[in-house]
């Protein structure tokens, strides 16, 4: 091989090389801000088709229905936990902050955050449904593909706790 087709290998090695580590450094970086969607099942028991749990510490969406009666805040600053519910499990959500206007007990939230122990979040930002017909695609999905399970929560202690 001579001199110059030596040469040309080593700067296409290398530009190969660099740019691979590049793609390699997005995609490490783009990985660790990817927030998955669970709901409290889900959390809890694990994703259905996978079994894959979030870990603690581990950034996460969680959506679900507020419970009456567990919004409770803090008087002397913004700090609010509530529980949140699907059609099995339930979770609390802590958060300091400004909540939407339409936040209130018995409606659908997505929060996004970080999973501080098995049934607790600790959000960064809380998310309203924006009538009283919408729910997030997300979470009808999930609570529709969970309708062959048994639920904890019939309707009747829905309503009873209303």
């Amino acid at each position: 091989m001579n001199p110059r087709r030596k040469k040309r290998l080593a700067i296409i090695s290398t530009i190969v090389f660099g740019v691979a580590a590049v793609i390699g450094l997005i995609l490490y970086a783009l990985s660790q801000n990817i927030d998955l969607f669970y709901t409290p099942h889900e959390i809890i028991n694990g994703k259905q088709d996978s079994g894959i749990k979030p870990q603690i510490g581990q950034r996460i969406r969680v959506g679900g229905m507020v419970k009456k009666g567990s919004v409770k805040r803090n008087g002397e600053n913004l700090k609010v936990s509530f529980v949140i519910y699907d059609n099995f499990d339930e979770i609390t959500v802590e958060y300091e902050g400004l909540l939407p206007d339409l936040f209130r007990e018995g409606q659908a939230i997505v929060a996004n955050g970080t999973l501080i122990s098995p049934r607790r979040v600790k959000a960064s930002e809380v998310l309203a449904k924006h009538d009283e017909n919408y729910t997030s695609p997300e979470i009808a999905e999930a609570m529709g593909k969970q309708k062959h399970e048994k639920p904890k929560y019939s309707q009747q202690q829905i309503a009873g706790s209303q």
